[in-house]
């Protein structure tokens, strides 16, 4: 589990660095403690007392399919099954080399004026320590930009005009959600 404080000077999450022994502490019991703003960390004496602007990220590490669908459910990301079809078009189905050494499944570019959890640049793209970090990047991406996308037609026009960079980038998201049948992984 890690802990992220957003900081609104850089317009990032940055981690706020905890004991090992709050690992050995069970989920409730930190949420007892976010909820009541202790920080059991006294070396750090840095207290969380503004608890909503602290992001909790439970993580693995080990990327599965399975992962990264309970992880768009759990963000509650609208249209999950594009931006499913947009991990495995970006990724090449997880197998390219953006994906594989800097965990970016969705060829994000390291951002400049919005919040976000990129290492750095390498190979053009972002990268990131986890591939779960790239997922919440994604989500600080959608925040950002297509929050107000009320249909998918606005969201495909939103991809189509600022992130694609190949012109037939909303018929192979379409082709990949219709193919492999992506609707019904989130129903």
């Amino acid at each position: 589990m890690k802990l992220y404080r957003y900081d609104s000077k850089s317009l990032q999450f940055k981690k706020i660095p905890i004991s090992s022994r709050i690992f050995k502490i069970t989920i409730d019991t930190i949420f007892v403690f976010l909820f009541l703003g202790i920080n059991t960390n006294s070396a750090n004496k840095e207290y969380i007392t503004d608890t909503e602007n602290v992001l909790v990220v439970k993580t693995s590490h080990e990327f599965s399919e399975k992962k990264l669908i309970k992880m768009i459910k759990e963000l509650n990301l609208p249209y999950p099954h594009i931006t499913l079809a947009q991990a495995k078009l970006e990724s090449g189905d997880y197998s390219s080399r953006i994906f594989k050494e800097n965990h970016n499944l969705f060829g994000m570019k390291e951002a400049r004026v919005r919040i976000n959890l990129a290492r750095g640049t390498q190979y053009s793209h972002a990268y990131y320590k986890n591939w779960e970090e790239s997922v919440l990047d994604y989500a600080f991406w959608y925040a950002s930009y297509a929050r107000k996308c009320r249909t998918e037609n606005e969201f495909f026009q939103l991809l189509d005009q600022q992130y694609a960079e190949a012109s037939q980038y909303v018929s192979s998201l379409k082709h990949i959600i219709a193919d492999q049948q992506l609707k019904e992984k989130f129903n």
